[in-house]
């Protein structure tokens, strides 16, 4: 029967030459050895992740903004034009009533004339006058004017020493204006110089000037 001999270990074989560390190390086994390295943090790629997000949000907010700001400005294009068509229409509208209504002002204006305006016909003309008035009817051509042939149109002439330009001396049908367009021309008579008299005053200028040469008029 065999004693063991008691204070003594089995201890696993170790090659000669080895440190004591080594063998700690073969004890605890062949896996024990090789730890995992470091590993790139987590966190570090989701904030990588959502800046790229940000940078497209971004990019699309400011396209839909630039388009957004490009189709307000097409509107309101759109609506000053439409405002500006729809303006110019009714003052073709106007301008088309009151020409249509120039024969019956030029009636009450002839029985003006004639004193025949009277009664209910007075005060219904001068309803009309005054509503042709307040759509912005304006009637011009008077006696003595200058005559102007953007605004005036001639139907007699004839020739006057008392005028030293040609003159409106007789308005034969007034004229009328809407607003800065004229609607109907004054028809009028003009007259004009006589040619080879001197304007008004020549006379008297010219009388002046042979006292100055002549050293002052004469005393008797």
């Amino acid at each position: 029967m065999s004693e063991e001999t008691p204070g003594f270990e089995e201890k696993p074989d170790v090659p000669s030459g080895a440190t004591p560390d080594d063998a700690a190390q073969g004890a605890e086994g062949p896996d024990s050895a090789k730890e995992p390295g470091p590993e790139a943090p987590a966190g570090d790629v989701q904030d990588v992740a959502l800046t790229a997000q940000l940078d497209q949000v971004r990019t699309a907010l400011n396209e839909r903004t630039a388009d957004l700001q490009r189709l307000q400005a097409e509107y309101q294009n759109y609506r000053r034009r439409v405002e500006r068509d729809r303006a110019a229409v009714k003052e073709m509208a106007v301008a088309n009533l009151l020409t249509e209504l120039l024969p019956v002002l030029d009636d009450i204006g002839r029985a003006r004339d004639h004193e025949e305006l009277v009664g209910g016909f007075k005060s219904v003309a001068e309803s009309l006058e005054a509503v042709t008035a307040k759509l912005g009817l304006q009637q011009f051509g008077s006696e003595g004017e200058p005559f102007d042939p953007t605004v005036h149109e001639a139907l007699m002439h004839s020739y006057a020493p008392d005028v030293t330009e040609t003159t409106c001396v007789a308005i034969l049908q007034p004229g009328y204006r809407f607003g800065e367009r004229t609607i109907r021309p004054a028809r009028v008579a003009v007259a004009e110089p006589q040619p080879g008299a001197q304007p008004k005053g020549a006379d008297e200028q010219d009388g002046s000037a042979k006292d100055k040469e002549s050293g002052g008029p004469e005393e008797g």
